[in-house]
């Protein structure tokens, strides 16, 4: 698209509408008003332009004229449909600048594009192909004026083009109702074009708000505020832009949010969200020098054939599942003290790589010495592969008490929470080592050798244990998680039997917007990716257990596990769906666990 190369008009005060005494005085004070609302730099700036060339060129140009520049990663600007119908609604917080630059980094994309802007900007006639001109104030006759701009909006959509669109009508401005910088309610119209037009809808969020004077003159009035909106332009901001693009929302989902207003609430509440993404770090003014936490050296690797000959004298029941090179096996502290020294030395390998792990030389604890601990062994490469830490609780109580049990250094417990779930199996420090995540079958044989254990103790109906976030999410994925997570598969019949030790602080905003906003786990994992610079969603681990029937009792921060999320899940077997545990039992292991749970004949024998 090319752009207009006819004369300029000028973005000065216009004085050609006034009687020629009022005309008089507005000339007087024009020139002052227009330095004082920097409307002759706008308007220089604006001549200096290069004329001519393509469209794409000269929105680059102005937004590297008045001294700004916009970031967003190449794995944003996927998310961006190439062709069809596609209406993308922003937040609106400076007026103006986010129009140029969501203009240009469409154009990018697809050649399409129409943005939806004020009428105002109708004197750059470069403009005049690009945009559709609105009368974004809610003032007599303002309803009329709409009614061709909205026609030609939806000939554009029908016609498979792209439609940039500012739902608020007006930037986002100080409320002292709200005591924050907020936008007004979305324009349900859009949702009417979303309707009639089945359009695809990109959530886009631009990241930043004007500054306090035109905040505070807002307050006085909103014209006053709009005056000020080529002062807030030409300021020199040294910060780029933040833009951030959410997933494509189908116009068949979206019809599900409800009556127009309801879908607008919904659109602006996905955009807004993505914003919330910003945790670049903050200076602290009084210790300005961070020091990142120091890890200790990792303790050397056990040699293969020591780690074999220690493997090879355990019992032969105590190899549970088996596959190709790869075998399951369970074991107690005392049977493996080498294999565990290495179980702990992976442990910590694996999970710094995830952004965890506790900073020490080896991950083992005063817990690890009267837990199960479940490994896959490579026979092959004479290499641990992966592991699980098993708590019997029925075992754990008995002879230790509450205090032997991982969880209870998270959460504290009702002491007749563990009388309600007993005998249940703590599941906890389950890693799949570096070298074997290229694939799904170390986690797989992992859960089966969990599942042979149970199949063979069938009394361990109740599975639960801590599921950790790493601190690499943003924190307001983090907020989004517990507040979907604890809403929608949250555990009521166990309120007030567990607490966090270290609760999730935060803005409750986000945690309430997710439990009323997101429909399922995948939506979930579309939120997260708009948020989430390298496009993640929700964690592997999570998602399997709530695939099981799981649930969350609750997530605490743990300061010693480099600040995780973990989620308190737990799964009752005999709630989940019979094919999964098929899956992970085979048919006679189900068998006997259901048999057991039936009151009929079961296996009460006990591996290791």
């Amino acid at each position: 698209m090319d752009a207009p190369t006819e004369p300029r008009a000028s973005l000065r005060l216009e004085t050609a509408g006034f009687a020629p005494l009022k005309r008089t005085m507005v000339r007087a004070v024009a020139a002052p008003l227009e330095r004082l609302l920097s409307l002759d730099k706008i308007d220089n700036l604006y001549k200096s332009l290069p004329r001519g060339g393509n469209l794409q060129e000269f929105l680059a140009a102005s937004i590297r004229a008045v001294g700004r520049r916009y970031e967003i990663s190449p794995q944003a600007l996927e998310r961006i449909p190439k062709q069809g119908p596609l209406i993308v609604v922003c937040n609106h917080p400076f007026g103006g600048l986010e129009g140029v630059i969501l203009a240009e980094m469409l154009l990018r994309v697809r050649p399409d594009v129409k943005i939806m802007a004020n009428m105002i900007l109708r004197r750059i006639h470069e403009f005049a192909d690009l945009f559709i001109f609105v009368d974004p104030f809610a003032g007599p006759g303002a309803q009329v004026r709409n009614i061709a701009p909205l026609r030609q909006s939806l000939r554009w959509l029908q016609g498979g083009g792209a439609l940039g669109v500012f739902p608020a009508g007006e930037v986002a401005s100080l409320k002292l109702s709200e005591g924050r910088v907020a936008e007004p309610v979305w324009n349900p119209n859009i949702a009417r074009l979303i309707e009639k037009t089945g359009a695809t809808v990109l959530p886009i969020c631009f990241e930043g708000a004007n500054g306090p004077l035109f905040q505070a003159a807002g307050l006085i009035h909103p014209r006053l505020r709009t005056a000020l909106l080529p002062r807030e332009i030409m300021k020199k901001r040294s910060k780029p832009v933040i833009v951030r693009i959410g997933a494509p929302l189908q116009a068949g989902r979206i019809a599900r949010f409800g009556d127009s207003r309801e879908v607008m609430r919904h659109l602006r509440l996905r955009t807004l969200i993505l914003g919330a993404g910003d945790d670049r770090p903050k200076k602290n003014k009084l210790f300005p020098i961070q020091l990142p936490p120091r890890n200790e050296t990792l303790i050397g690797a056990v040699h293969p054939d020591i780690l074999a000959g220690e493997i090879a004298k355990l019992p032969r029941e105590q190899f549970v599942a088996e596959s190709g090179a790869f075998c399951a096996v369970i074991a107690r502290a005392a049977q493996i003290p080498l294999s565990l020294r290495e179980i702990g030395r992976l442990r910590e390998l694996t999970f710094r790589k995830a952004g965890e792990g506790t900073g020490k030389s080896c991950d083992l604890d005063r817990f690890d010495e009267h837990y199960l601990h479940l490994f896959l062994w490579d026979k092959e490469a004479l290499k641990i592969a992966g592991a699980y830490r098993l708590g019997p609780t029925d075992e754990i109580l008995a002879r230790v008490g509450a205090k032997g049990l991982y969880c209870q250094t998270l959460f504290k417990f009702a002491p007749n929470f563990f009388r309600r779930i007993s005998p249940a199996l703590e599941m906890g420090r389950s890693f799949v080592a570096p070298d074997y995540q290229k694939s799904y079958s170390a986690l797989l044989l992992l859960w089966k050798g969990v599942a042979a254990y149970v199949a063979a103790n069938p009394r361990y109906r109740n599975l639960f244990g801590p599921v950790s976030i790493p601190a690499q999410y943003k924190d307001a994925s983090r907020q989004l998680m517990a507040g979907y997570f604890g809403a929608a598969h949250g555990l009521p019949e166990y309120a007030g039997l567990v607490k966090p030790r270290t609760p999730l602080r935060g803005d409750p905003w986000l945690r309430k917007a997710a439990a009323s906003l997101v429909e399922d786990i995948d939506d979930m994992a579309a939120l997260l990716e708009g948020i989430e610079a390298d496009g993640k969603g929700v964690p592997v681990l999570l998602r399997q257990y709530l695939k099981l029937g799981g649930g969350l009792l609750g997530f605490n921060l743990d300061p010693d596990f480099s600040n995780v999320l973990d989620g308190l899940i737990l799964v009752d077997l005999l709630k989940t769906e019979p094919r999964q545990l098929e899956k992970f039992m085979g048919k006679s292991g189900l068998a006997a666990f259901m048999a057991h749970h039936r009151g009929g004949p079961a296996n009460m024998g006990k591996c290791a």
